[in-house]
């Protein structure tokens, strides 16, 4: 609920939604989206008739980008011509990730994106998420069960319980103190 909320796909109820000094929540999800937010959804939502070539050009925002996410990606580039629809679960996560890229948002918002995947789609995943965090051109809020696979690449963290903030601070106090995470969604740290 909270991608959707900052994205305009949910209502918001109190608050503010501010990008850069911009306020957002009175503009539609589009407008949003060109002013530098891209939300990568957790149902992937990509077009299952269009072409991953084609899927990556409707997400595109400017020129170029193509070739980087076929560099980010290069499965894609293999399936470049193969519709959405013929592509496996771990490969639409990473069409829709990618399309996402294309829009050059500065903000990159993942909601669950290792959900159904593969251990080695999920390792991959984190490797380019990894490289994301670390070029700087990206803030990521990474929503995500499996807490050690954002532990690997967060400088913070936010844990929240039924819409309210319980926890807020540095990973690497998280990581020095494993008990917050067994006290606050009952997981712990085993090997993070």
């Amino acid at each position: 609920t909270l991608l959707k909320t900052i994205m305009g796909l949910t209502d918001l109820h109190a608050g503010a939604i501010d990008l850069r000094g911009r306020a957002l929540q009175s503009m539609p999800s589009h407008q949003r989206a060109l002013c530098g937010l891209g939300l990568v959804p957790q149902t992937r939502d990509i077009f299952a008739t269009l072409s991953v070539e084609e899927n990556l050009l409707a997400g595109q925002k400017g020129n170029g980008g193509l070739e980087q996410a076929f560099s980010m990606f290069p499965r894609l580039k293999e399936r470049r011509r193969n519709s959405g629809a013929q592509l496996s679960g771990g490969e639409q996560q990473m069409l829709s990730i990618a399309r996402t890229l294309m829009g050059k948002p500065d903000l990159l918002m993942l909601d669950e994106p290792m959900e159904g995947l593969a251990p080695v789609i999920c390792d991959m995943l984190m490797e380019v998420f990894e490289q994301l965090a670390a070029d700087g051109a990206h803030t990521i809020i990474l929503v995500e069960q499996h807490t050690e696979l954002a532990l690997r690449f967060s400088d913070r963290m936010m844990i929240l319980d039924a819409g309210e903030i319980v926890y807020l601070g540095a990973t690497a106090h998280v990581r020095a103190n494993p008990e917050i995470l067994d006290r606050h969604v009952g997981l712990g740290l085993a090997e993070a």
